[in-house]
């Protein structure tokens, strides 16, 4: 199975993203650790779709557990396309 491409891994919604910055992104996918944000951007894909099937769990209580879950899961998720967890991001400790 062919990796996805780049523009099929940037469709997302970007209004969730506190800090989205596309051209942070690209130069992301041009630099060292472009299989590292890759791979999160794939993650991060997968958790939408997953966090979708629990959305529709919680349409008639979203105050619910399972609501506060989601919001939990989207925010993983935000965090990966925004390149926070690869080397030098906002979540990544600086040496050992």
């Amino acid at each position: 199975m062919p990796a996805p491409s780049d523009e099929n891994l940037l469709d997302f919604d970007t209004n969730r993203l506190a800090n989205w910055d596309e051209q942070h992104a690209r130069r992301l996918l041009a630099g060292d650790d472009a299989v590292l944000y890759r791979n999160h951007l794939a993650i991060a894909k997968w958790i939408d779709g997953w966090a979708e099937t629990l959305g529709k769990d919680n349409d008639e209580d979203p105050d619910s557990y399972s609501a506060g879950f989601e919001k939990g899961v989207r925010e993983i998720a935000a965090h990966l396309r925004q390149g926070d967890y690869v080397p030098g991001g906002a979540f990544m400790l600086e040496g050992p």
